[in-house]
């Protein structure tokens, strides 16, 4: 035998059919001990390319549901508007209303939009709302401007990380820190006030991963000086404050912000990511749907209930939530709930779990997995 054919014996791989197909539920379970301060580690990837792929063998009629939607744009744009026409009211209108009113409007009105433009920054991450990769960028840094902090384009960034490395110890930068699980931990005074700062949380994780700025992270630092220097000099301080606050309410304690808990946050065993299915996606632009969104991130949120209707057997099944306030209520009240309520998988785990195992083809199979407990957090 040739040499080349003895290394390429050496090396080949032994590929196993994936045993947590065709829902990619894993065998894991969480803690039973509330004192337990450490992540639950799981030995395989994550599950949602398989999925997809175990989907698209199933209905490729999946794949017309891909494409881009511009009216994300057009409701970037209305937000935006309503979010400068109030802010210039309260700095250079209603200067004489009480503090108290203005925290009100800033929670009920500020914050909600603020989380909206979240949403926003979400989609044009991911390249949906339009094809023009620049006009995405555009996008994000139109709804950032009420914002007063740049975000759009390190969101960008960091977001697609947690996509390719969801989970991965030291990769993914969506995961609490080391400290957030020590001094944080299933203390309910505390989870209370994690969740009032999530957004420096998230912020603190970002500058965590020590990497240098980006070019288009630079551009959103100055166009967010710039326009927040425009917003003191045309409106006022007062205004500027306003807008602070709107996005400190609408990143922390607000439904509108309860799908970062929602999202990745264990509520059962064996399953890492979550939906959430109730009158929030509205507003929200069906951001509640994350299961879905983590299989398909090429499909806009003006199509992504369609997807959930054609692959129902894959859906139904998992565990889902119907309310944001049960699920800010379950992770403070909860002593198995906290930062440390997070599935981790090491490095290696991840690549042997792609490399190791593939999807059954099961295209001549009917695969009807029984339908599992999903109910769910209700307020």
């Amino acid at each position: 035998m040739a040499p080349h054919a003895i290394g390429a014996a050496r090396t080949e791989r032994i590929v196993h059919d994936d045993p947590r197909h065709p829902l990619y539920l894993g065998t894991w379970k969480q803690s039973k001990k509330p004192d337990v301060q450490d992540f639950v580690y799981d030995d395989f990837e994550e599950p949602h390319r398989k999925r997809q792929k175990a989907i698209l063998n199933k209905h490729p009629e999946v794949r017309s549901l891909y494409g881009n939607e511009p009216l994300t744009a057009f409701i970037g744009a209305l937000a935006t508007a309503v979010q400068l026409a109030v802010a210039y009211k309260i700095g250079c209108v209603w200067t004489d209303m009480h503090w108290s009113v203005v925290l009100a409007i800033a929670y009920f009105v500020g914050g909600t939009l603020s989380a909206l433009y979240g949403v926003i920054i979400h989609e044009a991450g991911h390249n949906l709302v339009f094809k023009m990769g620049l006009l995405n960028r555009l996008t994000g840094l139109m709804v950032n401007l009420p914002m007063v902090v740049p975000i759009s384009q390190s969101f960008r960034r960091y977001h697609l990380e947690h996509h390719q490395f969801q989970g991965v110890e030291g990769k993914d930068p969506d995961l609490p820190l080391d400290s957030e699980v020590k001094y944080i931990h299933n203390n309910p005074i505390l989870k209370t006030l994690w969740v009032f700062c999530y957004s420096a949380m998230y912020v603190l994780r970002g500058l965590a991963m020590k990497k240098t700025p980006q070019r288009w992270e630079l551009i959103n630092w100055a166009f967010t000086v710039f326009m927040d220097v425009m917003i003191v000099r045309y409106m006022s301080i007062r205004s500027l404050a306003y807008l602070a606050v709107s996005v400190f309410f609408g990143y922390g304690m607000h439904p509108g912000a309860a799908h970062f808990i929602q999202e990745h946050y264990i509520f059962r065993d064996g399953q890492e990511t979550y939906s959430y299915y109730g009158s929030g996606n509205i507003f929200y632009l069906n951001i509640g749907l994350h299961n879905e969104h983590h299989d398909f991130p090429q499909i806009p949120w003006t199509r992504i209930y369609k997807l959930r209707r054609i692959a129902t057997e894959f859906y139904d099944p998992l565990y889902a939530h119907t309310s944001w306030i049960g699920v800010i209520f379950l992770f403070i009240a909860s002593p198995m709930q906290g930062p440390q309520a997070r599935l981790v998988r090491k490095y290696k785990a991840h690549l042997s779990g792609r490399r190791e195992y593939k999807v059954p083809d099961d295209r001549a199979k009917s695969t009807a997995p029984k339908r599992r407990d999903s109910v769910i957090a209700s307020a």
